[in-house]
């Protein structure tokens, strides 16, 4: 929040990159203009975002980016698809934030692993003069490797793009690919009249004035008549701005659509972490971007894709849905984990849940009258006997608990703030009031099931047949027993520490003995009222209470919240961030792998990997293999270190 609302705007590291260009001319600026492909017959490349988790996922599809060739069966015929010479990495490298440690382990290492750098390169070297081609290669044209240009995302801007630039900007080598990249945005000339223009979005979805000028230059002045341009955002504002109702990307817009004019065939984005494909059905109308691509599966947890079931329309062209990965009816089939799978995925929520429970029914503790549910004579009359109950101590909240209604009013406000702006306040409101109704009823269902427990016991003498320390008081009787003291040491001790001595022998006692100290103390209490007791006997009480109803409200805090989520997700199409973040969910990873032909069409591959691997064993190929020292990776048959 710093960052967006007082950094940036105030500092833009683009403008400062803008500053220090070694050029005055636009479209001979060779910190951001890259030239060198345009003259191969063909190009293979390769696009991935999202690389950010790290881990099994991130390294899957690292080395699968790594192989030499991938065969694939398409059109029922085999096909090689060799490796990509050019690697484009549309954003958010780590998670959550950028730093040295998620760089380094979630970003550097899976891609390392997938392909090391050359063995003379250090990890801690930084380039100054950029690009510093490796020896024996004279000028970057007869450098046969693959290489690397990444755009950054929003989670690479939490910095202001400090990271960013120091790691990607200032570093040679991503693994075994190539970095010539100088500045955080780029436009790569490509075979047979293709563009790749690489643009930084920062954290405002849009490019500034002076990133909008070199492309705008560019575009009259480098990009032919008849060439075809390649958009790369982090963000598909197409599929964004349809949901949230929003227009974004003003000059992203103006760009395509008063300077390319047409040339714009494909754009391709992260971002939302699963695959969706659109093309532009026929029209009379102009089209200003012939496909939409979205396609951040690199290695964040896994989005879903039937909450952009409708989106049809943007900038005044109609799309139809080529491909969506995973299927409409297989995202919302996952989506049924947050009932299933949510406290097992999210444990940690147990602990701010059950805390919220007992604050709702703090004023509750305890409940005297409820002798008439237990006369009842059937189960049909104790169950309206419990529920007049439950009805009766939601009123007394609200009437005459401080505590409890404070608690419920601030869940009430904290529920409808969660609920996505995108929907009316009137569905605000009523979603989040029912979403606090069912956990406030749960919460009272479960505190009085709790006290009936504890009246049955002490009906039945199971509890509250002794005092407050019948442990300490049979500690007490066997000392005396079994331990004399003529000396009177006992007492000096007791003397000695004021007291203490006794005191924490008892108190410590009693925490082995909760249900006993709940029934007695609650028995004093229904006789005697409140103020009978002193500060210390109610606070063990309270403690007691609570330890006891936090283990029982846990299931049921998250069982009711994993339902909610699963309810907005498939029935309102909101949430779709946090009831998928919630799941965790490393499977369902792909790229896109695009080949420039010889005849200037473009051909797109997406491959996918269903189920990501989690063991993993040292490849015996890779390591029998011979290198020599100055080999450079990409000429290895086998080029990752591990394998499933």
């Amino acid at each position: 929040m710093v960052s967006v609302t007082l950094f940036v705007g105030r500092f833009d590291m683009r403008m400062m990159q803008a500053a220090m260009k070694s050029t005055t001319d636009e479209t001979r600026n060779d910190d951001v203009l890259y030239d060198y492909f345009n003259e191969r017959e063909d190009l293979w490349f390769d696009f991935v975002a999202d690389t950010g988790d790290g881990g099994n996922s991130s390294y899957t599809v690292a080395r699968l980016l790594a192989q030499p060739s991938i065969q694939t069966v398409i059109g029922g015929s085999m096909h090689t698809l060799p490796r990509g010479n050019l690697l484009v990495i549309g954003g958010d490298l780590a998670y959550p934030n950028p730093s040295s440690f998620t760089y380094e382990r979630r970003f550097f290492g899976p891609f390392e692993y997938a392909m090391q750098p050359p063995r003379w390169y250090k990890a801690e070297h930084i380039a100054v003069d950029k690009p510093e081609v490796p020896p024996g290669v004279s000028k970057m044209k007869k450098y046969d490797g693959p290489q690397c240009f990444i755009i950054p995302g929003n989670h690479d801007w939490f910095d202001g793009l400090n990271t960013f630039m120091r790691y990607i900007c200032h570093k040679s080598w991503l693994g075994g690919w190539f970095l010539p990249q100088r500045k955080s945005y780029f436009a790569l000339q490509l075979p047979k009249g293709w563009w790749i223009f690489g643009l930084d979005l920062a954290l405002h979805g849009d490019i500034d004035v002076y990133q909008f000028k070199f492309f705008a230059e560019l575009c009259r002045n480098k990009v032919g008549e008849n060439d075809s341009v390649i958009i790369v955002t982090h963000e598909p504002n197409w599929l964004l701005d349809w949901y949230w109702k929003e227009t974004t990307g003003k000059n992203v817009s103006h760009l395509i659509q008063d300077y390319l004019n047409g040339r714009c065939k494909l754009r391709m984005a992260g971002d939302l972490h699963h695959f969706m494909r659109h093309s532009a059905t026929p029209s009379d109308k102009p089209t200003f971007v012939e496909h939409l691509l979205v396609n951040g599966c690199g290695g964040a947890f896994l989005h879903p894709t039937h909450v952009f079931k409708n989106f049809e329309r943007f900038s005044g062209t109609t799309y139809e849905c080529k491909a969506a990965y995973p299927s409409y009816e297989e995202s919302s089939g996952i989506a049924l984990g947050n009932i299933l799978k949510f406290r097992k995925k999210n444990w940690q929520f147990d602990i701010i849940g059950g805390f919220i429970y007992f604050i709702l029914v703090f004023s509750m503790f305890p409940q005297c009258n409820l002798v008439h549910i237990l006369n009842e004579e059937t189960w049909s009359g104790r169950l309206q006997s419990f529920s007049s109950t439950i009805w009766s101590a939601l009123l007394f909240i609200f009437e005459h608990s401080y505590v409890s209604s404070v608690g419920s009013l601030t869940l009430l406000m904290a529920s409808y703030s969660f609920v996505p702006s995108k929907l009316t306040r009137k569905k605000r409101a009523i979603i989040g009031g029912l979403h606090v109704l069912a956990h406030l009823t749960a919460a009272l269902v479960l505190m009085l099931l709790m006290e009936l427990g504890i009246e049955i016991c002490i009906r039945n003498h199971l509890l509250a047949t002794s005092g407050y320390h019948p442990l300490y008081d049979w500690y007490r009787s066997m000392e005396s027993e079994h331990f004399p003291d003529p000396t009177g040491l006992r007492t000096r001790l007791e003397q000695w520490t004021l007291g203490l001595y006794p005191a924490c022998i008892k108190y410590l006692m009693s925490a082995f003995d909760v249900p006993e100290v709940m029934a007695v103390t609650r028995i004093n209490i229904c006789k005697n009222g409140m103020m009978s007791l002193s500060r210390s006997v109610l606070i063990m009480y309270y403690t007691s209470v609570f330890i006891y109803f936090w283990i029982f409200s846990t299931p049921v805090v998250s069982l009711i919240f994993g339902s909610y989520l699963y309810i907005c997700i498939n029935w309102f199409h909101i949430h779709f961030d946090e009831a998928f973040s919630s799941l965790r969910i490393a499977n369902y990873k792909s790229f896109t792998r695009l080949h420039i032909k010889k005849d200037g069409d473009l051909e797109i591959f997406t491959l996918a990997v269903d189920k990501v691997p989690k063991d993993w064993k040292l490849d015996p190929k890779w390591e029998a293999e011979e290198r020599g020292p100055h080999q450079l990776s990409h000429h290895r048959r086998y080029p990752s270190k591990w394998r499933s």
